[in-house]
Formats: C-alpha cells, sequence, structure tokens
C-alpha cells in the first residue's frame, strides 16, 4: 500500500503533538531504535527550531537508541547537507531543549507517573518487549494519552493489536482496556 508522503505525516505528527500539549497529554511512540528514533527526534526537533511548537518535553527512553543516538552525534562526518547546515547555525539535528536521554532503570520507572505533556519513545517498536510494554501498561487506559505508530506492525505483535483497535490488549497478564487514542502514521515507514 502506499504511505502519505512525508510531509503529510509530519503534519499529522505535529497535530497530535499540538493536541496533547493542549490537554496536557502524554505521547508513547514505540520506535525502532536504530533510525527511526534519531529521525523522530529530527523532526520534532525541526518543529520546535520553526516556531510550531513552543517548547516539548521528550524522553528517549531506550538503551539502544540512547546509544545509537550518542553514535549520530559522535560521527558528525556522516552527516548529510541539511544537518551540516543546522550544526553551522550552532544547532544540533540530534538535540534541542526538553530533549531527555534516559539512561537507567528507575529513569524509566518515574516516567510512569510523571505528569504533564510529554513525549516518549520507547523500544521495541513492535511492542514485543522493553521499555515501551511497561509504558503502555500504565497508559493505554488513559483516554488522553496518544499512542503513535511509526513502524511496521507484524502480525501477533502487541503494537498490530493496537493498529487493529483492539479493545483490551493482554499486558503481563493482565487485560488492559484500550482507552488511549492510537495514530498510525504510516509514512514514517521505511516499508516501501
Amino acid at each position: 500500500r502506499d504511505h502519505k508522503p512525508l510531509e503529510s505525516t509530519k503534519a499529522e505528527f505535529l497535530a497530535i503533538l499540538r493536541e496533547a500539549q493542549s490537554v496536557g497529554a502524554k505521547v508513547l511512540i514505540p520506535a525502532f531504535a536504530v533510525g527511526r528514533t534519531q529521525d523522530l527526534i529530527y523532526h520534532m526537533g525541526q518543529f520546535l527550531r520553526d516556531g510550531d511548537l513552543p517548547r516539548l518535553n521528550v524522553y528517549v527512553d531506550s538503551p539502544m537508541a540512547v546509544a545509537t543516538t550518542d553514535l549520530y552525534i559522535r560521527h558528525k562526518e556522516v552527516y548529510d547537507q541539511e544537518s551540516r547546515d543546522l550544526l553551522a547555525q550552532k544547532l544540533s539535528p540530534l538535540e534541542f531543549p526538553g530533549l531527555t536521554y534516559t539512561r537507567t532503570i528507575e529513569e524509566s520507572k518515574r516516567l510512569n507517573n510523571a505528569q504533564g505533556c510529554m513525549v516518549i519513545i520507547a523500544a521495541s517498536g513492535m511492542c514485543t518487549g522493553g521499555r515501551v510494554v511497561h509504558h503502555l501498561y500504565h497508559n493505554l487506559g488513559r483516554p488522553e494519552t496518544h499512542v503513535v505508530i511509526v513502524g511496521y506492525q507484524g502480525h501477533g505483535t502487541l503494537g498490530r493489536r493496537l493498529v487493529d483497535r483492539h479493545e483490551t490488549v493482554r499486558i503481563f497478564g493482565d487485560s488492559i482496556s484500550v482507552r488511549a487514542k492510537i495514530h498510525t502514521l504510516g509514512g514514517f515507514s521505511a516499508h516501501a
């Protein structure tokens, strides 16, 4: 199937972030740690640099995504021209005020009870394991929560059940009512 063009996808993403900010809600993004997470950081940073959002608290809550982003930041010699232009303006494509990389389990757990608008990007991208499962467990039942699916979801995965709009899902053996708003942004997918 054809995905939406990237510009339309970014506009939809921006609208979700604005809606979440207007009510002080969490936005959970199950994302692949290598590549997709860094793309999302870049796009959210661009929203801020362009003045489309006043401020955004974003937590990258995946040890592999944090380590990968550290590698990207250290190896600026492989950046494309757009990223090099940002560096020339003393800006970073992968850093902005409000962006936090969680490095410990304790930092991750604190996000479960944190209040206010925030974006949490956590692996695994298909919600089959990792820290995102804990965030979903604690937040899927909240109608103000937004879950943004940004990649392919294999059949049989929790991510696929969310995309398919199941009313309840099983997490850690418990039945969880899905009251959160589920958004599928296929334009971020790397699949053709």
